[in-house]
């Protein structure tokens, strides 16, 4: 009998992407936790106040934008398997130091090393709070584990990037990137009611230990997991055809051979910075990503501000949540592109600018949101929900371009260069919305926009600039796409070609 041979194909790029997926998911449960636990007993415990915290945030913020220039080129250069792991242990420590800020301070202060959290708050509740140099050297601690922090995490976007393009052919990669991305909006529903509960039970100590140590046990299995897609196992012959569909690229036997001869080099930053596309993909971050930051942070304090139910309410947790379940629906926006180039028979770079010209327009709904939310709170968040689910549609598409315009051996570092440039967007949103709202609320009637006053009228003229920044965006983008020189498309194919001979 002759063996029955199958060409169904693997499916091992899901269990990747349920990797990148998990990934995310870790690295926004860490980011929380201080965030959930600040108020409720970090203040309490060192006397912090809301200008004290912003800085600690701010202080994030900052050296995660400008880290990820760097840990995108590292992860081109030591390649995803090592790199990421690296960078996932190097967050975890980061958000495990968290814990052991108390007992810095107390040592600092006291010389007293060897306490346990418990005895570390009694020496500080002994010195009293009123005295400064436990806020300050207890706000010193935390900068630096949320450096720490900072410059791993700034690895996981072009990194899983990068992945995405190793695992997924051309039209699935927007798809892909959007079903990892949602592993923020999974992390903002879960870690709240889990983070409390730890906190409340055993000590705001142990809810960082616990997230902490999650990325250890990831950094284990995807160094057992991950391999390139030729060299897995777990890949058979008809996905990797899959996979590599987008890369066949057609030239001559003569070309082939010359081009093999070249030595595979390292692109530079400059290098990168040379090429047109980067400056579009830069813009389309630099644009939009103080949106999403500032509707995640601000919206709790809109809701508890103007309706007066805090994020510990149950009214408030379902608000809450129903903003990030309704940002689940980035997946179908993530599904967009592969559906141009499937059923439309468009190219690529023309199925994601569409694309993104749809979630542009969809963001012009901002503005209905505080009027319609003065009528039911469930309306404020539901429109901010779709504004939400809209631009995390926006990033994957973004993200996904990178590979339409660079070789895979650039993937991470271009990834890090436009993140930077989100980054340092959200940065001065944060930075001006903050000193807008705060200014609103001490002027009262006399700060006023569309009819609102103090800091409803903020946030409404905040959320309208917001609104209309993506399509702002997305023209500049289209200007200098559309002048796109014919040189960067075959370097592009050049450079594909080049490193599929040497491999």
């Amino acid at each position: 009998m002759s063996p029955i041979i199958t060409t169904r194909k693997s499916h091992f790029r899901w269990t990747i992407i349920s990797m990148l997926f998990a990934a995310t998911m870790i690295g926004y449960m860490d980011r929380q936790v201080l965030a959930l636990t600040w108020q409720n007993y970090l203040s309490l415990e060192f006397g912090w106040t809301e200008v004290d915290y912003g800085i600690i945030a701010s202080a994030f913020s900052f050296i995660y934008a400008i880290s990820m220039l760097f840990a995108g080129k590292l992860m081109d250069l030591i390649g995803m398997k090592k790199g990421y792991a690296l960078a996932m242990v190097l967050w975890s420590c980061g958000a495990i130091m968290h814990a052991f800020c108390g007992i810095v301070t107390c040592g600092v202060l006291t010389s007293e090393w060897f306490v346990t959290f418990d005895g570390a708050k009694e020496v500080m509740h002994n010195m009293g709070i009123a005295g400064l140099p436990i806020t300050t050297t207890s706000i010193y601690a935390f900068i630096i584990c949320r450096v720490i922090m900072a410059m791993g995490q700034a690895a996981n976007f072009p990194a899983a990037v990068s992945v995405t393009s190793q695992y997924f052919p051309q039209k699935d990669r927007a798809f892909a990137i959007s079903i990892f991305n949602t592993g923020a909006c999974i992390a903002a529903l879960t870690t709240p009611v889990a983070i409390l509960m730890v906190a409340n039970k055993m000590g705001w100590e142990m809810a960082f230990l616990a997230t902490g140590s999650v990325g250890y046990l990831w950094a284990l299995l995807w160094l057992i997991v991950y391999h390139r897609p030729k060299n897995s196992g777990m890949v058979n012959q008809a996905e990797y055809q899959y996979i590599t569909q987008s890369k066949e690229i057609k030239q001559g036997k003569d070309k082939q051979k010359k081009i093999s001869k070249k030595k595979k080099k390292r692109l530079a930053i400059p290098q990168i910075l040379q090429r047109r596309a980067i400056w579009g993909l830069i813009i389309a971050k630099f644009m939009t990503d103080g949106a999403w930051i500032f509707i995640l942070f601000w919206t709790p304090w809109f809701i508890y501000d103007v309706y007066g139910y805090g994020v510990d309410s149950s009214l408030g947790m379902s608000l809450n949540a129903t903003l990030y379940l309704i940002t689940l629906l980035s997946v179908a926006g993530g599904y967009l592109p592969t559906f141009f180039m499937n059923k439309q028979r468009q190219t690529p770079m023309m199925s994601r600018k569409r694309s993104l010209l749809i979630f542009a327009c969809i963001q012009f709904i901002g503005p209905t949101a505080v009027p319609l939310g003065m009528y039911s709170p469930w309306l404020f968040v539901i429109i901010l929900g779709i504004m939400c689910a809209s631009h995390q549609s926006w990033s994957a598409v973004v993200y996904s371009a990178v590979s339409d315009y660079f070789p895979r051996r650039a993937i991470a570092t271009a990834t890090g260069i436009i993140g930077m440039a989100g980054g340092l967007g959200a940065f001065i949103v944060i930075k001006y919305a903050s000193s807008l709202i705060v200014y609103a609320g001490k002027a009262n009637d006399e700060f006023s926009f569309l009819g609102y006053d103090g800091k409803i009228a903020a946030y409404t003229l905040i959320i309208c600039c917001l609104s209309v920044s993506y399509i702002i965006g997305w023209a500049i983008m289209d200007i200098i796409m559309k002048k796109l020189q014919k040189a960067d498309t075959e370097y592009l194919k050049e450079e594909e070609l080049r490193e599929g001979s040497i491999q």
